[in-house]
């Protein structure tokens, strides 16, 4: 039997990917028109996107968003560790009665939700604390207790947390079951298992799309500007609509939004790859590489 010849590649040429050079240069001719139609077209107003985007009215817009994403965020978090622990337990009451809940939120738009907690009143003119069928100790009337922030709170917050429960459920999901049963033989109680064991593992699988979901919530305080909270965008509604410069101010809430979610996604992404190490080949990409366009770099599993 005759041995192969052998191959020599060290001439070689280069596979050629013609299609990657149109694609390229009709990114770049439609790069080069976007750049062209900002810099050419007066009725951007950038003038007055200049004069508005460090405006202390359009701060105080920004810290009312950010309020309202950190306080509602915390209220679906806790509520879906809560709710996450009752759809993962054997009571079947409990089980069935977080899933119902999950079901709901996650079924109706959250704008219709904001707008239901807004008009509580009509559904409830008196709210009240006691013992159920039983009597009241305090009492209050609706319209004074449901302000526009706390009704902002609820109707984000109880929504979150609808879709955190999924996240971290899936996330405990996602330990192995043997795991738990090492620690078990081991002598490890069940809290410190969880707390040593489960969590550290889950948390790679809920970082990720909780870091999305602090993003997605911070552009869903815009949802608010329906109930007269004056954060980012109603702010900048209530400038244009007085000097009608519409454009020019929503251009200062899209510079303001991008800022802020570009420090969350810098945030997010050293979270991931902390949690990251040592249990994946592709560490999460990193935002400056996200913005050169780099590939991610395959590294090595250390033990």
């Amino acid at each position: 039997m005759t041995a192969p010849p052998d191959v020599d590649v060290a001439g070689a040429s280069r596979t050629r990917h013609p299609l990657r050079w149109v694609a390229s240069l009709v990114l770049l001719v439609l790069a080069a028109q976007l750049v062209s139609l900002l810099v050419t077209n007066p009725n951007f107003q950038w003038d007055v996107v200049f004069r508005y985007v460090n405006a202390q009215v359009i701060g105080q817009g920004v810290f009312t968003t950010l309020l309202l994403t950190v306080i509602a965020m915390f209220v679906g978090v806790v509520l879906g560790v809560l709710l996450a622990v009752g759809r993962l337990s054997e009571n079947p009451v409990a089980r069935s009665a977080c899933g119902l809940y999950v079901w709901f939120f996650r079924g109706t738009p959250v704008l219709v939700q904001l707008v239901l907690w807004y008009n509580l009143s009509y559904l409830l003119p008196k709210v009240s604390l006691g013992i159920p069928f039983g009597p009241e100790f305090v009492s209050a009337d609706t319209n004074q207790v449901i302000t526009p922030l706390l009704a902002a709170v609820l109707g984000l917050g109880l929504n979150e947390g609808a879709y955190m429960a999924e996240i971290i459920r899936g996330g405990l999901m996602s330990v192995d079951h043997g795991q738990t049963e090492a620690a078990s033989a081991l002598g490890m109680s069940n809290a410190r298992t969880f707390r040593r064991i489960v969590l550290p593992q889950a948390m790679r699988f809920i970082i990720p799309p909780t870091g999305s979901q602090v993003i997605s919530m911070l552009k869903a305080t815009s949802l608010v500007s329906v109930i007269a909270l004056a954060d980012l965008l109603y702010t900048v509604q209530s400038i244009y609509n007085r000097t009608f410069q519409t454009i020019p101010l929503l251009i200062v809430a899209c510079v303001w939004y991008l800022f802020i979610t570009s420090i969350l996604y810098v945030g997010q992404s050293f979270i991931e790859r902390h949690y990251a190490r040592g249990a994946t080949r592709n560490v999460p990409q990193s935002f400056w590489a996200f913005l050169t366009f780099r590939r991610r770099r395959p590294t090595e599993v250390t033990s």
